[in-house]
């Protein structure tokens, strides 16, 4: 019968453990505040900011936006928006999970894994559905345009590659840890 591995933070020094059980614990709280903040704040975004701001949304000019925008092309704005931070949210719920196993000390355990590669999904999905949802803001922001005045504005940002990449380095280190954990429960059987 293999010996369950002993949680990393019992290896480390209790100074040390103490800090890492109190920071995660922290980011586990971030992570639930952004979960309830991140919505809220796109919609009092897409309630009180000015056009310009807005149309920079749908990757457009402010000029472009004829007139003023109607309400229900700001709360249309606002329910398309939602959509990636919505995705986002589902991650950080995945991630304030892994948070506290970490905080009980079960950093290599294939929960821990699963909640990582959770995260990096959802993430992945968020930024994914970013790029459509800010051409589809560029139809809804100049639907009230006199015809031919309206827009399709398609665009890949930088902040949108380097979520690519970090989503990709998260995952990687979830199959870092996933394989770390397999050797261990490898060389355990052996002893």
């Amino acid at each position: 019968m293999p010996i369950a591995p002993t949680p990393y933070f019992l290896h480390a020094s209790k100074p040390d453990a103490q800090r890492m059980v109190r920071l995660s614990r922290w980011l586990a709280r971030a992570c639930a505040v952004l979960v309830l903040a991140l919505p809220l704040s796109v919609l009092l975004y897409w309630a009180l900011a000015d056009q310009s701001r807005l149309a920079m949304q749908g990757h457009l000019a402010a000029q472009v936006i004829v007139g003023t925008l109607l309400p229900y092309q700001r709360a249309l704005g606002a329910a398309l928006t939602l959509v990636p931070v919505l995705l986002l949210c589902v991650g950080l719920w995945h991630a304030r999970s892994c948070f506290l196993l970490f905080a009980s000390g079960q950093v290599f355990s294939g929960q821990a894994v699963r909640r990582l590669r959770q995260f990096a999904s959802w993430a992945l999905a968020s930024v994914l559905a970013s790029v459509g949802v800010a051409s589809a803001l560029s139809v809804v922001l100049t639907l009230e345009n006199p015809v031919g005045m309206r827009h399709l504005a398609l665009g890949l940002g930088t902040d949108q590659v380097f979520s690519v990449f970090f989503v990709g380095m998260v995952w990687l280190m979830a199959a870092v840890i996933s394989h770390g954990q397999q050797l261990a429960d490898e060389n355990a059987a052996f002893v």
